[in-house]
């Protein structure tokens, strides 16, 4: 049998509070109820991920656009007339237009945090379920009547009616939408978001229409529906 005994020269020791003086625990006591006010957060990334290419030096992938000289700035650099027109809400089964601010329209906007949105409905039009990953949003319906409304991560859901010149927040990265509730007449609203790049993800499209597919039978247990639906539902979306 063998007994373990520790060895002599070992010692153990413990520092008590009572062993350091006062004045000393309270500078400790301040220098880290301060410190995390020092810690900056990394920036919000304005892509969905940024995989460290660690094996080629070359290229080279801005979390954002690269700036030009400053002294070559002009005031065109700060203005955009992309959102003055209406789009054309007949392209898409959903009946609307989304037309979206970025650094090719409007340049002067690069790393400032922010974006801009027109979006025109036509009857019963609708921007389905979505979120934005990287953005707050506000908007403001200036024409028609809307239904808008986000889901909270309790499942609650915020809804409110829009008549022109009210505006609604949507926080960010919550699923929400926007619904104009007239058959007949179009609507139109202006959003602001917090991002340059805020991204986009339609919850529909995520779920059935990804490429490749979320396996089969995830989508059968998760949303309790069998093969023929899933397949159904993918067809509907182009998936």
């Amino acid at each position: 049998m063998h007994i373990y005994t520790q060895p002599k020269a070992q010692k153990l020791h413990i520092i008590s509070a009572t062993m350091i003086p006062t004045s000393l625990l309270l500078h400790l006591l301040l220098y880290l109820t301060l410190q995390p006010g020092r810690v900056k957060s990394d920036p919000d990334p304005l892509q969905d991920y940024c995989v460290a290419d660690t094996k080629s030096p070359h290229p080279i992938f801005l979390n954002g656009a690269p700036c030009k000289d400053p002294t070559l700035a002009t005031v065109a650099d700060f203005t955009t007339s992309a959102l003055s027109e209406s789009g054309d809400t007949r392209t898409n089964q959903l009946g609307i237009n989304v037309t979206l601010t970025t650094t090719t329209n409007l340049p002067g906007l690069n790393t400032m945090g922010l974006a801009m949105a027109r979006i025109d409905f036509a009857g019963r039009g609708v921007v389905p379920p979505h979120a934005h990953p990287r953005a707050s949003e506000v908007t403001i319906c200036l024409e028609g009547v809307l239904l808008v409304g986000f889901v909270d991560t309790s499942g609650r859901v915020f809804t409110q009616e829009l008549h022109a010149g009210e505006s609604f927040v949507f926080p960010k990265g919550l699923i929400h939408f926007l619904y104009n509730i007239d058959s007949e007449s179009s609507a139109m609203a202006v959003s602001g978001l917090s991002s340059q790049n805020p991204g986009t993800q339609i919850a529909s499209l995520a779920s059935f229409a990804s490429k490749p597919p979320i396996p089969e039978e995830v989508l059968e247990r998760a949303f309790r529906i069998n093969a023929q639906d899933v397949a159904r539902i993918r067809k509907n979306l182009g998936g």
